[in-house]
C-alpha cells in the first residue's frame, strides 16, 4: 500500500448510472471507455464499466461539506472503495478528474494525462498499478 493514501474519507454526488438509469444521460451503444475532461486541458480515461459502477461518483461533497477549489469543486470524479464491495474495481485517486468540466464517451480508450506520462492505465489500488 502507499505511504500518502488518505482513508476514512467520505465523499458524496451523484452516480452516473443514476444518470443514466433515470433518462438525463443516453450513451451510445458504441461507448466502451470515458475521458473525463477537467481545467487546463487534464483528462482522466476509465472503462465505462467502472464509470457506471457504484463506486464511481460526481462527487460535489467531501466529508459532509460542500467541495471546496483544494478537493476539486465544483465537481469531481471519483472512485471510492465501499467496504463489503470486493466485486467492484478500486483504482488509485489520479484516476478521477478534480475540476471536472465534461464527459465524453468513447468507443476506444484514450489515455489521460497521467497515462500519457507513463502511470499503469489500469490503476488498481489492491495491485499497486502504479507505473506502467
Amino acid at each position: 500500500m502507499t505511504g500518502w493514501s488518505k482513508l476514512q474519507t467520505t465523499w458524496e454526488g451523484i452516480s452516473v448510472r443514476a444518470l443514466w438509469d433515470n433518462g438525463i444521460l443516453k450513451l451510445k451503444s458504441s461507448a466502451r471507455y470515458v475521458l473525463q475532461h477537467a481545467e487546463n486541458g487534464f483528462t482522466v480515461n476509465l472503462p465505462l464499466e467502472v464509470v457506471l459502477a457504484d463506486n464511481f461518483i460526481l462527487a460535489t461533497y467531501y466529508n459532509g461539506q460542500p467541495l471546496e477549489p483544494d478537493h476539486g469543486a465544483p465537481l469531481r470524479g471519483v472512485v471510492g472503495y465501499i467496504p463489503g464491495r470486493e466485486d467492484l474495481k478500486t483504482t488509485y485517486f489520479w484516476k478521477g478528474a478534480k475540476w471536472l468540466r465534461g464527459l465524453e464517451f468513447l468507443p476506444h480508450d484514450q489515455p489521460g494525462f497521467w497515462e500519457q506520462a507513463g502511470y499503469h492505465n489500469e490503476a488498481d489500488v489492491w495491485k499497486e498499478e502504479r507505473f506502467e
